[in-house]
């Protein structure tokens, strides 16, 4: 079973390569929906796992939250775990949860809008799943802070940790999920109970 996977990564990234331009990297994952791809600064791409039962269930908490407070400020959108933003860096990032300004989406135009959006969202959450590496994620996140994002929370629900980086290059770590954690300035209001993360 394992070699089948590996000839079918194989195979996929046989289409795959690093001097795609944006457009076909677009392209191709809309001709591969089944596949949930990323890609780094360097063009190296990355096949996404599906996600479990219970990642998949914080992950839908976590946005209800967040849309639910989006709702009433009005202030910006909600994005989930299928979009992709193209970053400053040339990566292709797809976080768990998003969101952007208005002041930011007013600025792309409706091809723009219709494509991997050329920005940086303001606010991203990335949820740990068991699969997920932790190093990697925390240098995701530093990559989200360095395109642009004033508040990015990574949440590992296996030891009911929280990292909460900020614009400042600031790293906080909230232990315990009896805490409520706050949007700041970035989404005045916002407060996530992780209790619904249990």
């Amino acid at each position: 079973m394992k070699l089948q996977i590996e000839n079918f990564i194989a195979d996929v990234k046989g289409f795959l390569h690093d001097d795609m331009s944006d457009e076909e990297f677009f392209n191709f994952c809309q001709q591969n929906p089944d596949l949930k791809l990323e890609r780094d600064h360097t063009k190296q791409i990355y096949i996404m796992a599906p996600t479990g039962f219970y990642t998949g269930k914080f992950n839908t908490n976590i946005i209800t939250e967040l849309s639910l407070w989006n709702r009433k400020s009005k202030t910006g959108e909600v994005f989930d775990s299928s979009t992709g933003f193209l970053l400053p860096d040339e990566a292709l990032f797809s976080p768990d949860a998003a969101w952007v300004s208005n002041e930011k989406i007013n600025l792309l135009t409706e091809e723009e809008k219709n494509k991997f959006a050329p920005l940086c969202p303001d606010f991203i959450v990335e949820l740990k799943s068991p699969s997920d590496n932790l190093k990697q994620l925390k240098n995701k996140m530093l990559k989200w802070i360095e395109n642009g994002a004033s508040l990015a929370w990574l949440i590992n629900p296996e030891n009911k940790q929280v990292f909460i980086y900020r614009a400042d290059n600031s790293i906080e770590l909230i232990q315990g999920f009896t805490n409520k954690l706050s949007g700041e300035i970035i989404l005045p209001g916002f407060e996530l109970d992780l209790q619904i993360l249990q």
